[in-house]
């Protein structure tokens, strides 16, 4: 393991911000990981796939790229496997060799950038499913003590798109390995959120097998979502948020098609690309960067733009939205 010094972090975001690094450690174990920490350095950032980050100035600070990699079968029982994943596997590779195995649960899952180790943190979730329906738990280094821990799903405490990992323990542990709970036989299918179903009856399926369901999300996820090897993103850059039953009442007498999802009896999930998209920013463009033209909900980097254009771009899209809906949009993305 090699402390590198103003290393740039171009490669290492999907944003493709182009700003410096002033220095850099590539961990490969978990001995790497408790060596760079007995370094004590002042600031640390963790970098795993580099997908839920904003970069808008140069990192005067200790980067750590975890690349802890392995998957492993710990417990067959039954209809129920479980697997320790290390938390360098890329998310959307695990979701192809749990496919390969025909282990089920993540395959609503599918495409979404970033790895394993940032997961748990976002609560990561899409088309009806969320991390925390197949998560068991995950072990964690302290990066005070250097002493691995193992939280459970309740410890975990698990929210939308939030978990304690964003909340009272920031920026105090790394996430090393995740468990999972998954089917091997009998799987339970989720197909009615989003498009999934109207994507199946386009490839002729009736009765879908995980297999099937993965190429349906991909399928759509590629029609909506520009590609950051091509385009720089970070997908989603805003939360859906959730308003009182009474403020969406109030809305919808406004604006009689806003769509919504009730997650409870008194909570209202609505679509933060509709709200972006009837605050005009669908498909904007300023200059070299702006709201992509197929999902609003998805700023883009077109090449050579900073990440203080996003930024200002992300505030401005807060402001419209506030203004018209009097809904505050809470950012996805980490910015830095």
């Amino acid at each position: 393991m090699i402390i590198k010094n103003n290393i740039a972090l171009k490669p290492f975001n999907t944003f493709g911000i182009d700003v410096n690094a002033s220095k850099f450690a590539s961990i490969n174990s978990i001995q790497d990981l408790k060596d760079v920490l007995d370094t004590n350095p002042s600031d640390l950032l963790i970098l795993g796939g580099g997908s839920n980050l904003l970069l808008t100035k140069d990192i005067d600070a200790l980067v750590l790229q975890i690349n802890l990699k392995g998957i492993s079968v710990i417990s067959s029982k039954g209809n129920n496997v479980q697997i320790e994943v290390s938390s360098g596997e890329n998310w959307h590779e695990l979701v192809c060799w749990c496919l390969k195995e025909n282990f089920g649960g993540l395959e609503n899952l599918s495409l979404i950038p970033g790895n394993v180790g940032t997961a748990p943190i976002q609560n990561i979730g899409a088309y009806g499913v969320e991390l925390k329906d197949s998560f068991v738990s995950c072990k964690a280094l302290n990066i005070q003590t250097k002493e691995l821990r193992t939280f459970t799903k309740e410890e975990c405490n698990f929210g939308y798109r939030n978990s304690v990992f964003k909340e009272e323990l920031k920026g105090q542990y790394i996430i090393t390995s995740v468990v999972f709970d998954l089917s091997s036989q009998d799987h339970c299918l989720k197909t009615n959120y989003g498009a999934i179903e109207a994507e199946l009856q386009n490839y002729g399926i009736s009765n879908p097998t995980i297999q099937d369901i993965s190429k349906a999300v991909i399928s759509i996820r590629n029609s909506k979502l520009p590609d950051p090897k091509v385009i720089g993103n970070s997908g989603s850059f805003f939360k859906n948020p959730v308003i009182s039953s009474s403020d969406f009442h109030i809305l919808k007498s406004q604006f009689p098609l806003i769509p919504h999802y009730k997650i409870s009896e008194d909570s209202i999930k609505i679509p933060a690309a509709w709200l972006i998209d009837k605050a005009g920013f669908k498909g904007k463009t300023f200059g070299n960067y702006g709201v992509h033209a197929k999902q609003a909900l998805v700023l883009v980097n077109y090449g050579g733009a900073s990440g203080k254009d996003i930024l200002k771009l992300s505030i401005q899209i807060q402001k419209a939205v506030r203004f018209i809906f009097n809904i505050e949009l809470e950012t996805e993305v980490n910015i830095l």
